[in-house]
């Protein structure tokens, strides 16, 4: 009777460590995020289902072009990409991307841009147009969705604070013939 209690004990003792791993790795390092719309494209779809690395933000700093996944002013969770830091002057003109001067390559989006026939892909504007400020503030991000004529982001809902950042993601899971390693 001992052999067996002590068993189930036992049992008992493996389940709630794995289940106290689990709710660690979820809530502090992992977690999953589905897609939920096609603000993204052509980078990610519609329902793909990706892994976010919380603690990548937790020990170091965004840099320019992660996709992140953020908390929203709509109590939602939103997944954009990292286009101005902290103290960056943003501008697009001729469907090019310009900080602080200086033009930089969006080459994720060479093939929307050669899809689209009646105008740019990015309408042109400044940060200053569009949030009211001349660089993005301190401790902020100014985020973009990849489809720019369909995106809700900081042109929209202003610039990120980066304590709303649950962290970056780069890696599709679901579905099986999608599985890969975003940029």
């Amino acid at each position: 009777m001992a052999k067996k209690k002590n068993e189930l004990w036992e049992w008992i003792k493996a389940l709630l460590i794995a289940v106290v791993l689990a709710a660690f790795i979820r809530y502090f390092l992992f977690a999953p995020i589905v897609v939920d719309g096609l603000s993204m494209m052509p980078t990610l779809h519609d329902q793909d289902r990706m892994i976010v690395n919380k603690f990548s933000y937790k020990i170091g700093k965004p840099e320019r072009f992660d996709i992140i996944v953020f908390h929203a002013p709509e109590e939602k969770d939103y997944i954009k990409r990292v286009i101005g830091l902290p103290g960056d002057r943003i501008e697009y003109r001729n469907d090019t991307l310009y900080v602080n001067g200086e033009a930089y390559e969006e080459p994720y989006l060479d093939d929307f841009k050669n899809q689209v026939i009646d105008g740019p892909l990015t309408e042109p504007f400044t940060l200053e147009e569009v949030t009211g400020q001349e660089v993005v503030p301190e401790g902020h991000l100014f985020v973009m969705g990849d489809n720019r004529r369909y995106s809700k982001d900081s042109r929209h809902i202003g610039t990120i604070p980066m304590e709303k950042v649950l962290g970056n993601t780069s890696m599709i899971y679901w579905p099986l013939d999608d599985i890969r390693i975003v940029k």
